[in-house]
């Protein structure tokens, strides 16, 4: 009677290892998996949300703290800010601030600067991801009745973002 051959730890091999096409079928099915996950994911389309999901929070932040200006000065609107004023975009531009995606309609004159009237109000001026100081991709208007709407101009999602009070 023949003894099976041990290693010198004297455990028994009954077998060598994987096969290539073992290895093959795992490597597949992991990549398949892969890209799977991958694709319900979609992290562009999250990253798109997340900056649009910032954008809404900005719009909202400028436009309370215009309508806190506002409460505080017996209903006086910040400076820069008039009755029936076409849109402008907001930032420290001194020219060509002119943007038209997104909803915006703004002309190209000099970018309305809010951050010394809202200094109370703001820590800092919200900035839109794609934006500078400069230029912020945020615009305001108020119409004849006094209703202030800001409006982010870089929308990258279908909805455009706007907020009025």
């Amino acid at each position: 009677m023949k003894l099976p051959s041990l290693n010198p730890l004297g455990i028994k091999r009954s077998s060598k290892g994987f096969t290539l096409i073992e290895l093959l079928v795992v490597i597949a099915i992991i990549s398949v998996l892969a890209v799977v996950v991958f694709v319900a994911l979609n992290p562009s389309q999250r990253l798109k949300d997340a900056k649009d999901a910032r954008r809404t929070a900005d719009v909202d932040t400028i436009l309370t703290a215009i309508h806190a200006y506002i409460v505080d000065n017996k209903g006086a609107l910040p400076t820069g800010l008039t009755t029936g004023m076409a849109e402008k975009q907001l930032g420290t531009a001194v020219a060509g601030a002119a943007i038209s995606t997104g909803g915006c309609a703004v002309v190209a004159t000099a970018a309305l600067d809010m951050s010394t009237p809202l200094v109370k109000y703001l820590k800092a001026m919200p900035i839109d991801p794609e934006g500078t100081a400069a230029l912020t991709r945020y615009s305001a208007e108020v119409d004849s009745n006094n209703i202030v709407t800001i409006r982010a101009c870089g929308v990258e999602g279908t909805v455009n973002i706007s907020a009025s009070r």
